[in-house]
């Protein structure tokens, strides 16, 4: 998941009070034991150093892009230049200063409206060339940075915003915008899923979920011929946060408390990972807050004809079972798997649509809180590692991450790949 600092995270034994604990040492038992490791190599590609990464993208070229929720960092969208550093994307000229990210208004706190520049984004995905558009990437700004002391000001039209750079020089070339009525001001634009073929609107169609731990969870589609967007599944319950959900991370269980709060919550968060399949046809997505996985066909996300639209599209949801754990991002290959990034388990599982059940990919120690995943053309994925967990918006204000971060690195089964389907233009990556 991809949260906000909205809250505070914290184990409950350091809420409790209770006792350091003590690792044991292990290695001359004759009980069987679980080394925390499965699946193919997990290569390690890149260190960060300076920010803690979010979104990830990796384009034909291999150029691997990133991104940064905003509070203090300098920019939001960064390339990486080599296995330990990284730099503006695409300048920084176009990073809207930190002293420009808010403005108090009425005693209430909005962040900028600024429709030029980058303010906090939250994703990126990557589409291949078509006959009618460049190799392209596309940066998802939800247009609320997030602070250290876990203030996400309420955006304001103008900010959050769709960005289309075309790689082949670097450039934006086109900026869509959203009305008050569909991205709220409480709204969180969580990821995104891009749709080209033509058949279904002229220039493509994108699926944006809003996964606001304050407002109403739900998923923008966005006409990226006209500009329309209008939103579907609002307050769903597969869109919805599970009820006094308690999650395990390396072993420990989470609560959630707000600032200065006497008494723990708990961990909220809506619909966040989001898949759409070979054929984009259909759309998996869930809670991070949710053992289970939803999908719908996307043909009635796209209808918006009539008053009962909204009905008949959340009548067809279908619920796919639990896999097994909460889940992250999602990204999904040419062999039409979808892949479940598993912060409790450490791990990335993947969901088979021939088998109806969910399978094991890889695990490793390493994988604490992958965050998001990236198909590439040479047949991996990427994963960012961030540690998200332990950050201090989440830990009363305390930093128990350590530096590095990463990005991670496995082949694919079945000789998988990013989705591309020939000349058409039905495109999806991350």
């Amino acid at each position: 998941m991809k949260l906000q600092c909205l809250y505070s995270l914290c184990m409950c034994l350091v809420l409790s009070g209770c006792q350091t604990i003590n690792y044991q040492e292990h290695s001359s038992t004759t009980l069987r034991v679980d080394n925390g490791t499965y699946g193919p190599t997990l290569e390690e590609v890149h260190y960060f150093y300076n920010q803690w990464p979010i979104g990830l993208a990796v384009s034909s070229a291999g150029r691997i892009f990133v991104d940064y929720t905003r509070g203090m960092y300098e920019y939001t969208v960064g390339e990486v230049v080599n296995s330990t550093a990284e730099q503006a994307y695409p300048s920084q000229a176009l990073q809207v200063p930190v002293a420009l990210l808010f403005n108090d208004t009425s005693g209430m706190n909005f962040a900028t409206g600024n429709s030029s520049g980058f303010i906090s984004v939250q994703a990126l995905i990557i589409t291949a060339t078509t006959p009618s558009r460049p190799e392209t990437l596309w940066v998802l700004d939800t247009g609320r940075p997030n602070f250290l002391d876990g203030t996400t000001p309420y955006s304001i039209p103008g900010g959050p915003k769709l960005v289309a750079i075309n790689l082949s020089n670097d450039s934006i070339y086109k900026t869509y915008a959203f009305p008050a009525s569909v991205v709220y001001p409480d709204s969180y634009m969580n990821d995104v899923r891009i749709d080209l073929n033509p058949d279904v609107s002229a220039e493509g169609v994108a699926y944006i979920v809003d996964s606001s731990n304050e407002g109403r969870n739900g998923i923008i589609i966005l006409d990226l011929a006209t500009g329309n967007s209008f939103r579907q599944l609002d307050n769903h319950p597969s869109t919805l946060n599970v009820y006094s959900f308690v999650p395990s991370y390396q072993g420990l269980p989470f609560y959630a408390t707000a600032p200065d709060a006497q008494q723990f919550g708990h961990l909220t968060g809506g619909i966040d990972g989001v898949q759409l399949s070979p054929a984009g046809d259909i759309l998996y997505f869930s809670p991070v807050t949710s053992d289970y996985l939803y999908s719908i066909e996307t043909q009635y996300l796209r209808d918006n004809s009539s008053p009962q639209s909204a009905q008949l599209c959340g009548d067809n949801v279908k619920n796919l079972g639990q896999r097994g754990g909460d889940a992250n991002g999602f990204e999904g290959d040419s062999n039409g798997l979808v892949y479940m990034l598993m912060p409790g388990s450490n791990a990335i599982f993947m969901y088979d649509p021939l088998q109806a059940q969910t399978l094991p990919f890889v695990r490793d120690p390493r994988i604490i809180w992958p965050d998001s995943a990236s198909v590439a053309e040479d047949g991996y994925i990427y994963v960012n590692i961030n540690q998200l967990p332990y950050m201090p918006g989440l830990n009363n204000g305390t930093d128990l991450r350590i530096y590095p971060g990463a990005i991670l690195r496995a082949k694919l089964p079945g000789n998988g790949s990013k989705i591309i389907s020939g000349l058409t233009g039905r495109i999806d990556m991350n």
